[in-house]
């Protein structure tokens, strides 16, 4: 399967920081009946990500919310220590935005969003993307063609397209 818009999500089992260390989370628990912004990136701490990817739903998530979305999550193939780390460094946790690890790419594969690029050392990450899901289906999807790009999945074009 490769994502496409009026997919439903599969469940999955992700991975985030609480308050007593990793604990699992089911992905449907956050989707349903709900309308949810996710964003997935290649890897935590890499340059595009960081600098571009991130930072764009922090300098949207308020007007997101405005425009209907419940939540906005983040969803990389790294583990859960790594992802809170990273949402604590980048301004991210304290701006409401909920990172999410895929540590096995269980999910990132179910859906036919994974890749490799060996020589940059990524090995089964996700690709590039941001998706506006209403009550688990895929009602808007942003995927970038090259993975060190961050124009068609940046929370600005998702804002645009959500206000339509």
């Amino acid at each position: 399967m490769t994502l496409k818009v009026g997919d439903k999500l599969p469940d999955a089992n992700l991975l985030r920081m609480g308050a007593e260390g990793p604990e699992s989370v089911s992905l449907s628990s956050l989707l349903d009946g709900r309308k949810v912004v996710i964003f997935a990136l290649p890897g935590a701490y890499t340059g595009t990500c960081t600098t571009a990817h991130v930072p764009s739903y922090i300098r949207t998530k308020a007007a997101l919310n405005d425009a209907g979305a419940d939540d906005v999550i983040c969803i990389s193939v790294n583990d859960p220590f790594v992802m809170g780390a990273w949402a604590d460094s980048t301004g991210a946790a304290e701006a409401g935005l909920k990172f999410l690890g895929d540590s096995q790419a269980e999910f990132t594969k179910a859906i036919g969003m994974d890749f490799t690029a060996p020589p940059a050392g990524l090995i089964n990450r996700s690709q590039r993307y941001g998706a506006y899901v209403v009550d688990g289906e895929v009602k808007i999807l942003h995927v970038e063609e090259n993975p060190g790009m961050c124009e068609t999945s940046a929370g600005e074009a998702m804002l645009d397209a959500i206000k339509g």
